[in-house]
């Protein structure tokens, strides 16, 4: 019981998983954001740990297939420039994953990055299971992110959890995943590269 209560207690104060806000971008703005990075198809799973005592506070989920998207589930995260549908952002270039990351880390959350090559095929289902999964109640971003990992074929012995730190410990042992830290100093209040000007042109 002591545990759960701690795990709710680290996502109210993160508010990464925040009160579930259906949003729909309108077509044009999504088909404009659609960017694909170059390489294999990928899965990456993003846990956000607390500095205190490594437990979890967040999961999400970035998918690279016939475009690359981010599945935030209840969270906060987001940018001016990227249409979002239910919690589903378009666009993620290398510039929006530097943010996202810059917004999650501090000095109290760490964001642990692990990425798993997958087929094409598993990749386009991973995509249609998150752009269909709709927008996601606060405190339920590892259900709702283990639920689709579960769908998808050699992920099925992932288990449905509340916990982001426990998926982040199963993820990990699938053969062939890529692990990295990311840290950061900043103070609470003083976190997140959120906005870039217009006309940057790392941008473009």
């Amino acid at each position: 019981m002591r545990r759960v209560f701690l795990c709710l207690a680290a996502l109210l104060i993160l508010g990464a998983c925040g009160a579930a806000e259906p949003k729909w971008a309108p077509d044009t703005d999504v088909a404009a954001a659609r960017y694909v990075h170059p390489g294999p198809a990928t899965i990456t799973l993003y846990t956000v740990l607390t500095t205190r005592d490594g437990s979890g506070a967040h999961s999400a989920l970035m998918i690279n297939g016939s475009q690359r998207v981010m599945f935030d589930p209840a969270g906060t995260w987001h940018h001016p420039r990227l249409p979002e549908r239910n919690d589903v952002h378009f666009g993620m270039t290398p510039l929006m994953v530097d943010f996202y990351i810059d917004y999650h880390a501090r000095e109290t959350y760490d964001v642990v990055e692990q990425v798993i090559e997958v087929s094409p095929e598993v990749a386009e289902l991973a995509l249609q299971r998150v752009m269909a999964y709709g927008a996601v109640p606060k405190a339920q971003c590892t259900v709702a992110t283990s639920s689709v990992l579960r769908g998808l074929p050699g992920f099925e012995h992932l288990g449905s959890s509340w916990f982001p730190d426990r998926l982040m410990t199963d993820f990990g042992q699938i053969p062939g995943v890529r692990s990295k830290t990311y840290t950061d100093n900043d103070t609470n209040d003083n976190h997140g590269v959120l906005l870039v000007q217009a006309g940057d042109p790392r941008l473009e």
